[in-house]
C-alpha cells in the first residue's frame, strides 16, 4: 500500500471512530419546555423545575437536554410552537404558564408524554378525562388559581370596603373564563359591583387602568395568566400610581410591590412539574399519574404598600398572612 493510500485510510479510521463510538452511546433525553410566559420572568420557576428534575436524578446538561420555547404572552404561537417540538421528536413536553400550552401540546401528539400545570379545572378546560386517572399520554399538577379567585375577592373586600371592584381579565386566555364565573358568583353573594377590564396586550394593560381610574373603582383583582405576570412590573407601577388597593394571585407581585397576593406557591408547582416529569423520563405513563393538587396556599401583605396607600390592616387579616413583607 502507498503511503499516501495509508494516510488517507488511517485518517478515515480516526474520523469514523467517533461517530461509530457516539452511535454506540444511549441517546440523551431531550424535554420540550412549553410556556405562554417569557424567559426573564420565568427564570425562578425554571429554577424549581430543574429542582424538581434533579429529585428523580435528572440534570439538565448531565443526562437530560431541555429545548425552552417561550410564547411571551402571545398564546396564538403556541400551536406553532408545540408542533415545532413533535417534529424535533422531544422525549416528553412540559407545558406552564396556564391551560393555553397544554391545549396547544395536547393538540400536537398524542403519543409523546405532557406535564403540564393547569389553574383551572383540567377535566373541564379538556386536558384530562379525569384527576385521578388521566387517561392517555396527559397529567400534570392543578394550581387551581382560577377557583381562588372568590377567596382573593373576599380579602380585598375586608381590607377596603368598594363599592366597584375592577378584575383584570385576558379574554385570549381561555382559563379566564372559568375565573370569571367563580368571581362573579362571589360577587352575587357579596351583592359587589365588578368593573370588567379587558386587556390582551401591553396597550390594552394601560387603558384598562385609565378606565379603572374613570369608573372611580375602590379596588382591583389581577387574574392570573403569562400576559399580567410577565408585565408585573408594569402592573405593580399602574397600581401604585392609580392608588388602588390592589390584590393578586402570585406572590411575585407582592414581592415587588404589589399590596396582596393570596395563591398557590408556584415555585412549589414548577417543583412537582420537574418531579414528573423525572419520573415520565423513568419509564413511567402519563395515564397512571394522577394531577396533583396544591396542598400550599400562601397569603402574602405588603406592608410598606399598605402604609403607602394610608391603610390599616385588621388584626384578623394580618393573623392570617403567610408573609408580611416588611
Amino acid at each position: 500500500m502507498k503511503r499516501r493510500e495509508f494516510i488517507t485510510l488511517l485518517g478515515g479510521a480516526a474520523a469514523a471512530w467517533p461517530l461509530a463510538a457516539r452511535a454506540q452511546q444511549p441517546t440523551m433525553p431531550v424535554i420540550g419546555f412549553l410556556n405562554g410566559g417569557s424567559a426573564a420572568q420565568w427564570a425562578h420557576l425554571v429554577v424549581a423545575y430543574r429542582r424538581g428534575l434533579s429529585e428523580t436524578g435528572y440534570v439538565e446538561g448531565r443526562n437530560v437536554a431541555i429545548e425552552f420555547r417561550w410564547a411571551e404572552g402571545q398564546y396564538d404561537l403556541l400551536p406553532a410552537m408545540a408542533a415545532d417540538l413533535v417534529r424535533r421528536r422531544v422525549t416528553v413536553i412540559a407545558s406552564g404558564g396556564g391551560d393555553p400550552p397544554a391545549l396547544a401540546a395536547k393538540g400536537a401528539t398524542t403519543t409523546i408524554p405532557i406535564v403540564f400545570t393547569s389553574g383551572g379545572d383540567p377535566v373541564k378546560s379538556g386536558l384530562v378525562k379525569s384527576l385521578n386517572r388521566p387517561d392517555g399520554n396527559v397529567t400534570g399538577v392543578g394550581s387551581f388559581t382560577l377557583v381562588t379567585g372568590s377567596k382573593r375577592l373576599g380579602l380585598l373586600r375586608e381590607l377596603v370596603r368598594p363599592v366597584t371592584v375592577a378584575v383584570l381579565t385576558n379574554p385570549d386566555n381561555p382559563s379566564s373564563h372559568i375565573e370569571m364565573e367563580d368571581l362573579q358568583s362571589a360577587a352575587k353573594i357579596y351583592d359587589q359591583r365588578l368593573l370588567v377590564l379587558n386587556a390582551t396586550s401591553e396597550p390594552d394593560i394601560n387603558s384598562a387602568f385609565t378606565t379603572l381610574q374613570e369608573q372611580q373603582a375602590g379596588g382591583l383583582l389581577v387574574q392570573s395568566g403569562s400576559l399580567f405576570t410577565s408585565q408585573r412590573e408594569k402592573i405593580v407601577m399602574l397600581a401604585a400610581h392609580h392608588a388602588v388597593p390592589t390584590i393578586y394571585a402570585q406572590r411575585e407581585f407582592a414581592d415587588i410591590g404589589g399590596l396582596m397576593s393570596y395563591g398557590v406557591s408556584f415555585p412549589d408547582v414548577y417543583r412537582q412539574l420537574g418531579v414528573y416529569t423525572g419520573k415520565i423520563l423513568k419509564g413511567e405513563k402519563p395515564a397512571n399519574l394522577p394531577v396533583l393538587q396544591p396542598t400550599k396556599f400562601e397569603f402574602i401583605i405588603n406592608l410598606k404598600t399598605v402604609k403607602t396607600l394610608g391603610l390599616t390592616i385588621p388584626s384578623d387579616v394580618l393573623a392570617i398572612a403567610d408573609e408580611v413583607i416588611e
